[in-house]
């Protein structure tokens, strides 16, 4: 398919995604990490609590952790400062004809509905941009897996980073399901990370109180400033 064939779906799907956007804030979710560092024989597992405010801040609140702290330490703790800091830029590495170039690759069936499916290729190398593909759903023009390589490494500590993000539809907008990615870190090899989303809520009571709730995990230490 030509890349200009059906522009009507990428202007839906724009329009989708702002809408999407908006209705995200406000939401409170669980996240279950499983981290692994094969070279090194080391795993954990993390509970944990995600709220996304009415201005678009992330913050966390740690449930319960199990296993090295290694992993929490340097997969899980490092993943959650950078959604924290990606979050605050989210409009710069929004996917969005600004960002990337779009084609129009194939049309499949995903659990008996039609998904149009795009492969991106950034305008630029910068940091949160990635290469690869974008599903489509072809009622609802929302989201329904993004995957690909980053195009730039967020931190001196990585050296690649490719993941699979799912969707789910939920009251009208396509909210995270799974993310599984795999990372080359300069320091310990192979990471391996897998997450889950659950228990999707509104939070209840004043910003500052939701907020308060929900405080960051700790800020990792500079990997080079490390003895």
């Amino acid at each position: 398919m030509e890349a200009d064939s059906r522009p009507e779906i990428l202007e839906r799907y724009f329009e989708a995604s702002k809408s999407q956007e908006e209705k995200l804030h406000g939401l409170q979710m669980e996240m279950s990490f499983d981290a692994r560092m094969p070279k090194l024989h080391k795993e954990g597992k993390l509970r944990a609590l995600r709220f996304v405010s009415k201005l678009g801040k992330i913050t966390f609140n740690t449930l319960s952790f199990t296993g090295d702290n290694t992993i929490k330490k340097e997969v899980i703790a490092r993943y959650l400062q950078l959604e924290q800091e990606t979050g605050e830029k989210s409009s710069d590495m929004s996917i969005s004809d600004k960002n990337y170039k779009f084609k129009l690759k194939r049309l499949i069936q995903v659990e008996n509905r039609p998904v149009y499916v795009y492969e991106l290729t950034p305008k630029e190398k910068r940091v949160g941009l990635f290469k690869g593909e974008l599903w489509i759903d072809s009622e609802t023009y929302m989201p329904v897996r993004e995957s690909g390589r980053l195009v730039k490494s967020p931190s001196l500590f990585l050296k690649k980073v490719e993941f699979v993000r799912e969707y789910i539809l939920q009251d009208g907008i396509a909210v995270p399901k799974m993310i599984r990615s795999f990372i080359e870190t300069r320091l310990a090899g192979r990471a391996e990370l897998d997450i889950k989303y659950s228990n999707y809520t509104r939070a209840v009571g004043s910003e500052a109180e939701a907020e308060a709730a929900a405080h960051s995990l700790i800020h990792p230490p500079d990997p080079l400033a490390q003895n």
